[in-house]
């Protein structure tokens, strides 16, 4: 990484690694401020796996933690986290990135909770959570501002890799409000939490911040000061600062929250000269700082100097790295800033967002150009960066990302591109949102632009098409034309080319010309790879290797098998609906080879990813059940077989026409009614809806909270409970989560 922080970043690609190393950096520490080693020693001789530290702004707990990260002698881990990390896709690999730095094999791990379609709560999060638990040595991760995570979704995944902690181990929350995961670690005596009346300071560090400041208190002052503050580390801090300025004349003040912000803060600001008051202002709309974006933010040339004066002079600018290159403002000063630029300059904070936005986009980063964006009239830009980030954003696994900006949006704004109106459809289609996507379906159909979509593909009628076309609600001959409209218009070096050609190739199977079909899902995989699109890739291979099987080639299907599986592994795709039939023929070709070990194995990653594939896209859900469902009968297992059968009737309900699969589903119908094999039955396994709710039961939420995070009755979620225990054959939550665990159904 270059030595100079600001001009790396105004290099593309560049800024969000600098933003990262600043996020995993322990913050410089500052001079002058109370010792809190009393706390420190407290909470590294307890047992507790979990320290919480909950307080108000100005308690110094951040202060607090990079004091116990200098004197810590196991391996420390830090995160500063901020509301870009409220999406359980980007906060998973945060942490397994600030753990990797401490071990070997980090790449590997960070790997392993990323990629395409990765189920967070089912999969990466006991992912991380198995990396902690088998740490070779102690460590410590520590967590600042742990109260940017709102989503229920980040307190799950959160609460699951703390159960990774192993004993001499330690994860260390800072938080300004409760951390949902205290109350059940605290009443099994495994955590140790630190409130506001811990960390308020006495007389004593009154007269440590007044002497930093050069004044003199007498002990009476010292205990007047600190009883009016109610030892308030900030406020004492303000106080000294102004009675610096004043000869004393702030130790009069009102110890009340209310009354010291308000009085002390602005004490604090007008002390400063106008041009460091207008440049505090402006750039408080920033999440961080360098002097680059202030200079860009404020339309000035002086950035430097007045953050390096501000670091000095001040204790609310707080570096967020070594080097001097990023900071931020203490959440509290920020608040009052904001305050204070409602106040003076409101009709100027768009302008100033906008000029935010237009830095990050100019350096590489169109998403954080997005969020400001929100934040002024510019709607039609903030849509047209949607558009061309929301299916990368979405491969990455940040779906909550996606989904926070379509509602900032709103479906108004979305409906009014029909670019990204599709973009939502797909969305929905690949997330298994069945009703969601028949709307935008319905949206989408109404809807007609004329002008080059900013999505990357030919036209707004092509993208549409090819929605059509995945959805497949009119037939297979609808599917054709629909696919074949697309194909021609999408030239060969579009990236949606290969989607087109899938879905002409999977059209034409649906109407049995094999041989159509074959050489176009050849070419896709072809184009597929040239343009790394590792979706259609999978699976056109995935079906080569079943038209092989279907024709007696064993070896060919081998290789398209392997190769679809390598780039599954590589990508992190497990979870994903186009990787479902690589498994189920995996598994198909396990059979064949007398392997039933690896036929099980493969069966289990099916089975497990199977509730994302619905009948939003009906031709691949039934395909993939129907191949599981042959391999199950092959093993023996008619009792999943017959179950698999019960899952592509209620596809067909929605989905009657699929051609050439309805013949499949009665040929394999038949085989199960009227055969009179003998022999296992094997277990039913676990139906979509249960899968969907195994992963809550690894975390702290009781039954009424998981049904009101499925949206579905209290009722439902006992029976479904029940269920899942009598089909792993547990009597408990533990017993559950352990036997899922060992046969594949979480982490892995």
């Amino acid at each position: 990484m270059t030595e100079d922080p600001h001009r790396a970043a105004a290099t593309a690609g560049v800024l969000d690694e600098l933003l990262l190393e600043a996020k995993l950096a322990v913050p410089h520490p500052r001079s002058g401020v109370v010792s809190r080693a009393g706390l420190i020693e407290r909470a590294r001789a307890s047992d507790c796996r979990v320290v919480g530290i909950t307080a108000p702004a100005g308690y110094g707990k951040s202060t607090l933690l990079v004091e116990w990260a200098l004197a810590e002698d196991r391996r420390l881990a830090w995160v500063s986290l901020d509301r870009f990390d409220d999406d359980p896709a980007a906060l998973l690999p945060l942490l397994a990135s600030a753990y990797a730095r401490t071990s070997s094999g980090g790449a590997d791990l960070v790997a392993d909770v990323s990629g395409v379609g990765v189920s967070v709560l089912g999969r990466a999060a006991p992912r991380l959570a198995s990396a902690l638990r088998t740490s070779p040595e102690p460590f410590v991760l520590m967590l600042d501002d742990l109260h940017e995570l709102r989503s229920p979704d980040c307190h799950d995944v959160l609460g699951v890799v703390i159960s990774g902690i192993p004993r001499g181990s330690q994860l260390v929350a800072a938080s300004r409000s409760e951390q949902p995961h205290l109350p059940r670690l605290r009443a099994a005596g495994d955590a140790l939490e630190f409130l506001a009346s811990d960390l308020a300071l006495d007389a004593a560090g009154a007269e440590q911040i007044f002497s930093q400041a050069h004044v003199n208190l007498t002990p009476e002052m010292a205990a007047a000061v600190t009883e009016r503050t109610e030892g308030w580390p900030v406020g004492l801090y303000l106080a000294a600062v102004i009675a610096s300025d004043s000869n004393g004349e702030a130790l009069t003040i009102s110890g009340d929250d209310r009354y010291v912000a308000d009085y002390l803060y602005r004490e604090a600001l007008t002390q400063l000269p106008e041009t460091m008051q207008r440049f505090l202002r402006c750039t408080a709309v920033l999440d961080h700082l360098c002097a680059p974006l202030c200079d860009a933010v404020v339309g000035a040339s002086d950035a430097q100097e007045q953050l390096r004066s501000l670091e000095a002079s001040t204790l609310f600018l707080i570096p967020l790295d070594r080097r001097r290159g990023w900071y931020r403002y203490h959440a509290l000063f920020r608040e009052f800033l904001l305050g204070e630029l409602r106040r003076v300059e409101p009709d100027g904070i768009p302008t100033l967002h906008l000029r935010a936005a237009d830095w990050y986009e100019s350096n590489g980063s169109p998403a954080l150009a997005i969020e400001h964006l929100l934040s002024t009239t510019e709607r039609d830009r903030c849509v047209q960066l949607a558009t061309e980030l929301a299916l990368p954003t979405y491969q990455a696994g940040q779906m909550s990302t996606v989904q926070r900006w379509f509602s900032a949006l709103g479906d108004a704004a979305i409906e009014n591109y029909p670019p990204l109106a599709v973009l939502a459809g797909e969305l929905a289609v690949w997330t298994g949102q069945t009703a969601e996507a028949e709307r935008w379906a319905a949206i989408i159909d109404a809807a007609s632009f004329d002008l080059v979509p900013l999505d990357g593909t030919a036209s707004f009628d092509s993208s549409r098409a090819m929605l059509r076309a995945m959805m497949c609600a009119a037939g297979p001959q609808q599917m054709v034309s629909d696919a074949s409209f697309a194909l021609a218009r999408e030239p060969p070096w579009s990236a949606w080319r290969d989607t087109a050609l899938s879905l002409c190739a999977e059209a034409h199977l649906l109407t049995g010309d094999v041989d159509q079909a074959s050489a176009l899902f050849a070419e896709s995989s072809t184009v597929a790879a040239a343009m790394s699109n590792a979706d259609s890739f999978v699976y056109s291979e995935s079906v080569l290797a079943l038209l092989a099987m279907e024709r007696g080639r064993w070896s060919d299907a081998s290789g398209h098998i392997e190769l679809a599986l390598a780039v599954v592994d590589e990508q992190r795709m497990h979870d994903y609906p186009t990787s479902l039939l690589a498994f189920a023929c995996a598994a198909r070709l396990a059979v064949h080879r007398g392997d039933r070990s690896e036929a099980d194995r493969q069966l289990t990653r099916a089975m497990r990813a199977r509730p994302f594939c619905t009948f939003a896209v009906p031709w691949m859900a039934v395909r993939v059940r129907l191949q599981l469902a042959k391999v199950s009968w092959a093993t023996a297992d008619r009792s999943t077989a017959r179950h698999l059968l019960h899952e592509i009737d209620d596809i067909l309900l929605h989905r009657p026409a699929l051609g050439a699969l309805v013949d499949e589903v009665s040929e394999i119908r038949r085989m199960l009614t009227s055969s009179t094999q003998v022999g296992a039955t094997g277990a039913t396994p676990l139906s979509p809806a249960e899968l969907r709710l195994l992963p809550y039961l690894q975390t702290h939420r009781t039954l009424p909270e998981i049904s009101e995070r499925l949206f579905v009755s209290r009722h439902t979620v006992r029976s479904e409970v029940g269920s899942i225990y009598r089909k792993l054959g547990v009597s408990s939550r533990d017993g559950a989560v352990q036997q899922a665990t060992v046969i594949g159904l979480l982490g892995g």
